[in-house]
């Protein structure tokens, strides 16, 4: 069993139809800052992000913290996307959001598959610094809800599931809001 606290990114500099991979701006900093300070009290536990620099730059002061180093976990990434050009991705991102995971295209499905099975594969507590669609997929799971957005996180929020008996479990919602979705 191994409680997972699923981080959403602090705020980028650009959203997702302007950039391919943007870092963070300096509200996004002040999150990552905030995020370490509400879990360094905490014992240290594994730390696993998203290959992409603004889940990346959100994890840095709490592997500085704890002077431990950040896994790279490619499953945690972003939700792909089938269309290259940036503005057209924007606009699938915010067809694919009003969607339920079944009603979605195979691969999209198998990518859902790929965030559970890499949760589900650590075996201790862990922190993982991710992304909007990443985290409702976790959370949806937990809670049985097939939406592809069931909920909100804000930057920086820090959502809480646990993994037991192979599946994952509900614990707590991070904070929501209408935050731009990056």
């Amino acid at each position: 069993m191994a409680e997972l606290y699923l981080v959403r990114h602090g705020r980028a500099t650009a959203a997702w139809n302007e950039d391919d991979d943007p870092g963070l701006d300096d509200t996004g900093r002040l999150q990552a800052r905030t995020v370490a300070n509400a879990l360094k009290r905490r014992r240290p536990m594994g730390i696993v992000s998203s290959p992409l620099a603004r889940a990346r730059e959100t994890a840095i002061p709490l592997s500085e913290a704890w002077g431990c180093p950040v896994k790279i976990e490619e499953r945690v990434g972003e939700i792909p996307s089938p269309v290259k050009g940036l503005k057209e991705r924007g606009i699938w991102l915010g067809h694919v959001m009003t969607k339920k995971w079944p009603d979605l295209p195979r691969d999209l499905q198998i990518w859902r598959e790929g965030v559970i099975e890499a949760l589900l594969s650590f075996d201790r507590d862990t922190v993982v610094f991710s992304h909007f669609i990443a985290i409702n997929a976790a959370v949806g799971k937990a809670t049985g809800d097939e939406r592809v957005v069931s909920f909100r996180p804000c930057n920086g929020s820090i959502s809480l599931v646990r993994t037991k008996s192979g599946r994952l479990q509900f614990i707590r919602l991070g904070s929501q809001g209408e935050t731009e979705v990056l």
